[in-house]
């Protein structure tokens, strides 16, 4: 490697622990590459930025997005709030338990951690601190379970993976649906557990009649994870497609329920619009940036480096495993899939790793570093939802950060779990 690159490289490392955002790091290095080391015009660049995400599996992202604002706004992720907790409320400390179970279905329907922290977090977190939970601990709860929820498709990052590494999303989805469940389920345990050693009391969930209220109310919003799996996985309709679905299902739900006024929704295309900005500005920088290292051949030497230590496959997943763990805490998840997930396929390829069960255990790392500092992005927002110090609501999430490790190591060495649905 030539030292101009390795000042490429630290220039990127410096930006990189900075205050810049990670799209602004990936395609600034980009285009100074680009302007020293290559012969194409700078010009063409917007035009290569813009042709990055002209795929039709992207456009699922934004519309996933919007099918969640609308859901949040329209009082959806309410009802549905309401309807667990009237299912779950009587176990020791039912509010937690709730909690987790809504941020399962709600991200069944958002395909984003971050929206999902927000919409069950904004009307639990207060609910539970009203009920004697204190605040640490319902916040953990929500930033823990809102980050691995995204597991159960449709799921934002895996869409991208599946983009990246030209992988079958619906397998994709599938794969994850099982994880998944067993994540969601062990923190449910996990809660009751720590509710019944704190002695945290049952929700009040009313009366059988307010509690069948509550389960009717939340129908339409129960119905549209299954419409959206059932007719992804019946072969009725692509990802995509079943996105497009969501956003008209959302919202003729919350203008008949008459939830959601006609004033509100240019407030939220805006909203949705910025953050599907964000999304694919990510995700654009990335293409640049990957076709730095494509092109100067850097996934090629890291093969070779890493093909040269000779490890089995278990030993390359625990390697893989700590590397995206520690990425994890400095990276946000979508560009840490943009840059990494082609320099590892090739190895895993050649170790007969499935690319799925791979994609599976890539995303679970990655979105536990959403829980760890200095950039775990859902520590920030749940903490913007309470008023706890990031640093406390990262002390508080340790003991379901500590679960979601476990299983991180046993979806990594018992692939049968992500693939039970795909073979």
């Amino acid at each position: 490697m030539s030292v101009e690159l390795i000042l490429l490289f630290v220039v990127f490392a410096g930006l990189l622990v900075s205050t810049a955002p990670i799209a602004v790091v990936l395609g600034l290095t980009a285009l100074l590459y680009f302007y020293y080391f290559t012969t194409i015009p700078l010009a063409q660049l917007p035009r290569n930025l813009f042709h990055s995400l002209e795929s039709f599996s992207l456009m699922a992202v934004p519309l996933f997005i919007l099918a969640a604002n609308i859901m949040t706004k329209g009082g959806l992720s309410k009802r549905m709030t309401d309807a667990v907790q009237a299912v779950v409320g009587r176990l020791p400390g039912g509010l937690a338990v709730t909690a987790v179970v809504a941020c399962m279905f709600f991200a069944a329907i958002s395909g984003s951690s971050v929206a999902t922290v927000v919409a069950i977090g904004s009307v639990l977190i207060p609910a539970m601190v009203v009920a004697g939970y204190g605040r640490e601990l319902p916040t953990g709860i929500i930033a823990t379970s809102g980050s691995m929820g995204i597991l159960i498709p449709p799921s934002i990052p895996l869409i991208v993976y599946g983009v990246v590494t030209e992988s079958s999303i619906s397998d994709l989805f599938r794969a994850g649906l099982v994880p998944g469940i067993v994540v969601g389920l062990s923190l449910a345990i996990l809660v009751v557990l720590i509710a019944w050693r704190r002695g945290l009391r049952a929700a009040d969930v009313g009366t059988v009649r307010e509690r069948l209220v509550a389960l009717r109310r939340a129908v339409p919003g129960f119905l549209l994870p299954v419409l959206i799996l059932g007719g992804i996985y019946g072969g009725v309709f692509t990802p995509t497609e079943a996105a497009g679905i969501a956003v008209a299902y959302a919202l003729i739900v919350a203008m008949v329920q008459r939830e959601l006024r006609l004033s509100e929704i240019p407030g939220i295309l805006v909203s949705s619009g910025r953050m599907s900005a964000m999304v694919m500005f990510i995700v654009a920088n990335g293409y640049l940036f990957s076709f730095f290292l494509s092109n100067e051949r850097i996934p090629h030497r890291v093969a070779d480096a890493l093909t040269a230590l000779d490890l089995e496959p278990w030993a390359f997943l625990l390697l893989v495993n700590l590397i995206l763990l520690a990425v994890g805490c400095f990276m946000e998840t979508s560009s840490a899939i943009v840059i990494l997930a082609p320099i590892f396929i090739p190895i895993a390829a050649s170790l007969g790793i499935n690319p799925i069960h791979f994609g599976i255990v890539m995303v679970m790392n990655l979105e536990v570093g959403l829980l760890t500092p200095p950039v775990g992005l859902n520590l920030f927002v749940a903490s913007g939802i309470s008023g706890l110090p990031v640093t406390r609501v990262a002390r508080a999430a340790l003991p379901s950060t500590a679960l979601l490790l476990a299983a991180v190591l046993l979806i990594t060495y018992v692939p049968a779990l992500a693939l039970w649905l795909v073979e």
